[in-house]
């Protein structure tokens, strides 16, 4: 019995331990404390109004919900800057009459990310994904913001992945 409770206790510290290590998120140890999210203005040649702040909260909402950074709005350890540089729709399958029976909205962001404590982690990159839709839908209210919706949780999350998470 004596030695049941050793072990148990064994896995238990061991368990509290690694969990400093790593996370559930895998970003492991970070060397900050602190992220800032700059403005990602739209310069895409078909602007939709108000996409840039949507992208803008997602990124810092991703940021703040799977680490324990905080934000700041200058200073940070980490920074976010870059703009949206693409916002496509375009037919992806016709009909027999020669109309849309897929679109596809394609949205893309270019990401400048900055860690001042970890220079070798820098990089500026493009970040891209779509969604499809039935041509005869229009992209408009709901089906808008489902959309955009959709496509800036997958990039966000690639542009955690890449510049916290490391997988």
């Amino acid at each position: 019995m004596k030695n049941i409770k050793y072990i148990l206790f064994l896995i238990i510290a061991m368990s509290i331990n690694s969990c400093s290590i790593y996370n559930f998120t895998g970003t492991g140890k970070i060397d900050a404390k602190t992220f800032q999210v700059n403005f990602f203005q739209n310069n895409a040649e078909l602007i939709e109004p108000g996409i840039d702040r949507t992208f803008t909260q997602q990124l810092q909402a991703i940021i703040q919900n799977q680490t324990n950074l905080n934000l700041t709005n200058s200073g940070g350890d980490l920074v976010y800057e870059g703009e949206i540089v693409g916002y496509n729709i375009t037919p992806m399958t016709a009909t027999a009459d020669q109309r849309a029976a897929q679109n596809r909205l394609t949205i893309t962001v270019n990401v400048r990310f900055t860690n001042k404590n970890k220079e070798e982690d820098n990089f500026e990159k493009r970040f891209s994904f779509f969604f499809d839709y039935t041509g005869s839908e229009q992209l408009i209210g709901s089906k808008l913001t489902e959309a955009v919706d959709t496509i800036f949780e997958r990039i966000t999350q690639d542009i955690f992945n890449e510049s916290l998470a490391k997988w």
